[in-house]
């Protein structure tokens, strides 16, 4: 239908008008405020990858930008999401301008700056989703946010660098939906009414430093809950009895701290959920038989608890189980033949319990990927079938320290796709495998400590990608196959205290990844390839207690090869054996002494002469035979000595439990022992003999040597070398002592990693703190380095939080001092050697006052008095001194050429004379607050009273500290 010319000009009127009225107007006026304020946005940060390059302050629009989301309708500004885009800067007041805006997504950048910024916390309150993850905001949770909080629904503040406590008003938001501050570290306990939060539907606090008992009232009210985790901090306490009343919950998170009791009951009615983790706690009681009702979890993971008794077999009705993880606790009896129902289990690990009986048929029939039976009691034959399901999905299989017997079944070649094989530590007798050439996946070989015999197989690197490969501590015989060169990938080679004899092939040096080789305990003779001098990564080659002779190899790792690595070869020779290798001596020239004789008159002496020569020489070669069959049988004998001895401690399992969800027995070292990672899984770059090296020694303590070395992935760390092995307890005893030290943590406590125990060595591994003690720098530095009143204050305040976490974590330091608080690289305090008293059977108080003697000065006087006992008031004195310690620069006590100078004294005595200031470190330079300075002298004195109940507790002394510091320092300025 065509339009009339009336209904035409009509209809161009009221566009006319339309286009000229206030609201259209406003809108063009608000289009233009979202591209000024995100340009004001943009103005203020970094963008090194040009992410906001589309952005053009001249566009009329931003809706066409790179990252923003408009609303179809009003062409306003409703979402910007700027995720993993390397922007750095601080956010501004630009954003403010965007006043649709209801989602701001700017995780994984670079941002800084305080969160209480007021224009953050605007921000936050005006919006519904905000994520500003995996940055680098600083500062702890401002109040505002959640005491007037809008509509604010979801907010995510994981992965960044927050402090203090989360505030108490967030109970207050209704709104919130999903909250995720994980991974920063703050502290304090959740806020009470935390579960009134009727709506919240996700709560993620892992890895924090929260403590405290997890409220229980309310938790039943929360109907919309679907994740709940607060794994990795120190909380206490029971888990919430009604949790199960949580009746959505999908994943259910309490591992990595401090919780006690039984499982509540209330969990059998958590049908929907998919995840349950609660390994690293002190749960008791046996896995109960209810567990059965929990039809949809999938992963399970109990480890590291003190879990008792059978395993249910009603797990086996869990039928869509796919990671089931029982690790280190106390089941008794057999696995359990139900849990062939769980047709969809993936990975089961059941080490380091009490489980006996042999492998059922199903660990080889359901097609897992991963079987950890290790640090068990199994027995029997290791039978894998000849058509098992797992021969074409399974990649790791542990079944080290059992008691299996029996050949290794030929059917082990079929895994296909086996990437790690130990099955080291039982009684397998046989020979190695030929067939073990077929695991074309395979990372790792491990079949040490176990009877074995024959020869080493040609076939063995058929698995060409093949990096460990140890056999030590069994019968072998034969040589070093020429074939070894067919493992290109080789990074470690462990051989020793087998039968091995024949040269060491030259071939080994094709090798270049070699790192850690030994061969020691073995019968190899000839000499050492020269060709060995080119593998550049070798970090140990260990040849000792062989038959080898000739001249040790010049050049590259054989230049600095330690005398213990090719000791009891008695026919090396080389400066690194001290001894000096045999020249080619031309032959003697003999003179005829009657030139004038006849030939035959010659002939005739020379015959008689050659008679006398022979016979001396004949003698003397009788005499060296002697000698040499003297010294074979001694050497023999002391060999036999050496393999005896190793074969009696070869008995104790080497472990490493980090912090993946499985354990792995992966390590270079050859020393035998328990070596338990908290933190991860790791390898030493050589074995615990290197840390006997002088050269490595950061300092020595009351209770032992501290030695640096470095992990295999470059991370540095601390080894502290225990004084008393013949008084330490148990390993048992040990082992819980020294892991709940490991579950301590702290940003102001140095973090204990692991330890290493065996009956005569026990090692605990430490963070490695760059900067050193306290005591160096207060006492060993040089005026122009000397630390600042400002430095001098947050070590003081650091290490008064630390102290406060340990006596909450009711840990008595014992030895308080100023070398056993370490400075990292950005000037934070780290106290030391905590709860080490803990580690020995009850002393007394003289062993005690021994072990701590370089400690003169900080010992409370309480140590001398047997009827007073000994508490957390004992670190509070020696804190105290240490106070005075670091604003005077004096050490506790100092000895003059006709007196002793009592540091507590001298400042006691000085404030009552009203020369207080006298006693601030004249190292001091510039300006600082004197008047501060003398109120953390007093506060020390009062830390360091005779009285023990005079003294204050750490938390109090921690406030006190936090009210002298001035309010107009030590604060970032607030935009």
């Amino acid at each position: 239908m065509r339009m009339n010319t009336t209904t035409f000009q009509l209809i161009t009127a009221v566009l006319f008008l339309f286009l000229l009225s206030p609201e259209t107007t406003a809108l063009n006026v608000a289009l233009n405020d979202d591209v000024l304020g995100l340009m004001v946005f943009k103005a203020d940060i970094s963008d090194p990858l040009l992410k906001l390059s589309t952005w053009k302050e001249e566009d009329d629009s931003p809706c066409n930008w790179t990252a923003v989301t408009c609303d179809p309708y009003s062409n306003r500004v409703t979402e910007l999401h700027l995720d993993g885009s390397s922007l750095s800067g601080h956010i501004s007041k630009g954003l403010l301008r965007l006043q649709f805006l209801h989602t701001l997504s700017l995780s994984r950048n670079n941002f800084t700056g305080l969160i209480t910024n007021p224009i953050l916390t605007q921000l936050i309150k005006s919006l519904e989703t905000i994520n500003l993850s995996q940055n680098g905001f600083s500062g702890s949770i401002p109040d505002p946010i959640f005491t007037q909080c809008g509509s604010i629904r979801s907010i995510s503040l994981a992965n960044n660098k927050l402090t203090g406590q989360i505030p108490d008003s967030i109970s207050s938001c209704l709104t919130l939906q999903n909250v995720d501050f994980s991974s920063n570290q703050l502290s304090g306990g959740l806020p009470k009414d935390i579960w009134g939060l009727t709506g919240l539907r996700s709560i993620d606090l892992s890895n924090n430093f929260l403590d405290g008992e997890i409220p229980h009232e309310k938790i039943e009210t929360l109907f919309d809950l679907r994740v709940v985790n607060l794994s990795s901090n120190s909380f206490s306490g029971e888990l919430p009895d009604k949790i199960g009343e949580c009746l959505l919950l999908k994943l259910v998170d309490f591992s990595d701290n401090y919780l006690v009791g039984r499982l509540p009951v209330s969990l059998q009615k958590l049908s929907l959920c998919n995840v349950v983790s609660l390994r690293g706690n002190y749960f008791t009681g046996e896995l109960p038989e209810w567990i059965r009702g929990m039809k949809s979890l999938e992963i399970l993971d109990v480890s590291v608890n003190n879990f008792t008794g059978l395993v249910p077999t009603g797990l086996g009705d869990v039928e869509s189980l796919k990671s089931l993880n029982l690790s280190l606790n106390q089941f008794t009896g057999e696995v359990p033949e139900s849990l062939a129902k769980c047709v969809n289990l993936s990975v089961i690990d059941f080490s380091r319990n009490l489980f006996t009986g042999e492998i059922p048929g199903w660990v080889f029939g359901l097609g897992l990927k991963g079987v950890y039976l290790s640090g068990n009691g199994f027995t029997g034959n290791v039978e894998f079938g000849e058509s098992a399901a797992g021969f074409d999905s399974l990649e790791i299989l542990d079944l080290s320290s059992n008691l299996f017997s029996g050949a290794i079944a030929s059917s082990i070649g079929n895994f296909s796709r086996l990437v790690f094989l130990n099955m080291s530590r039982n009684s397998l007798v046989g020979s190695v495998p030929s067939i073990l050439g077929r695991l074309k996946a395979a990372n790792v070989i491990d079949l040490s400590h176990n009877r074995l015999n024959g020869s080493i197989p040609n076939e063995i690197c058929g698995a060409r990608v093949l990096e460990e490969l140890r056999l030590e501590s069994n019968l072998l015989t034969g040589s070093i196959p020429n074939q070894i060169q067919n493992c290109s990938d080789l990074t470690t080679l462990i051989l020793s205290g087998n039968n091995i004899t024949g040269m060491i092939p030259v071939d080994i040096a094709k090798l270049t990844e070699l790192e850690y080789v030994d061969l020691s305990l073995n019968h190899l003779s000839g000499s050492l390839p020269k060709e060995l001098t080119n593998l550049s990564n070798l970090v140990t080659f260990n040849v000792s207690h062989n038959e080898l002779e000739g001249e040790l190899p010049l050049g590259g790792f054989f230049n600095t090869i330690p005398l213990s690595s090719v000791s009891d070869n008695p026919s090396l020779c080389g400066s690194i054996v001290n001894q000096s290798c045999p020249g080619a001596h031309p032959k003697p020239i003999v003179l005829n002494p009657n030139p004038s004789h006849s030939d035959h008159g010659s002939t005739s002496l020379n015959m008689s002469h050659k008679r006398i020569i022979l016979s001396i020489s004949a003698i003397i070669a009788i005499g060296a035979a002697v000698f040499i069959a003297l010294g074979v049988i001694v050497v023999t004998i002391l060999n036999l000595h050496v393999r005896n001895s190793i074969s009696r401690s070869a008995a104790v399992a080497l472990t490493f439990s980090g912090g993946d969800d499985f354990s792995h027995t992966r390590s270079p070292s050859t020393d035998y022992g328990k070596l338990v990672m908290f933190t991860g899984d790791a390898e030493f770059v050589s074995g615990t003999h290197a840390l006997l090296n002088k050269d490595c020694e950061l300092g020595r303590g009351g209770f032992g040597v501290v030695y640096w070395t470095a992990l295999r992935n470059g991370r540095s760390v601390a080894i502290k070398k225990l004084h008393v092995p013949s008084m330490s307890k148990s390993q048992e005893d040990f082992d819980r002592e020294v892991k709940k030290l490991g579950m301590i943590r702290h940003s102001n406590l140095v973090l204990l990693e692991g330890f290493y125990w065996t009956p005569s060595l026990q090692l605990l591994i430490n963070e490695y703190v760059s900067s050193g003690s306290l005591y160096k720098h207060l006492h060993e530095g040089n005026d122009e380095n000397t630390l600042s009143w400002r430095e001098r204050f947050e070590i003081i305040l650091g290490t008064a939080k630390g102290l406060a976490h340990l006596h909450q974590m009711k840990v008595i330091h014992y030895n308080m001092k100023s070398s056993n608080v370490l400075i990292d690289c950005s000037g934070e305090a780290k106290v030391g050697d905590f709860g080490l008293a803990a580690l020995l059977p009850s002393l007394d108080r003289h062993v005690l006052s021994g072990k701590i003697q370089s400690a003169l000065g900080y010992m409370a006087p309480e140590f001398a008095c047997q009827t007073v006992k000994i508490t957390e008031k004992c670190d509070i004195y020696g804190f105290g001194i240490l106070i005075l310690e670091i604003v005077t620069g004096k050490k506790p006590v100092e000895y003059m050429e006709d007196d002793v100078v009592i540091l507590c004294d001298m400042v006691r005595g000085a404030l009552d004379n009203g020369q207080g200031h006298e006693c601030i470190d004249r190292k001091l330079k510039g300006d600082f607050p004197v008047e501060e300075c003398i109120s953390v002298i007093k506060l020390g004195l009062v830390c360091a009273s005779q009285v023990p109940s005079n003294r204050p507790d750490m938390e109090e002394v921690t406030k006190i500290l936090e009210l002298i510091q001035c309010p107009s320092e030590g604060h970032e300025e607030i935009e």
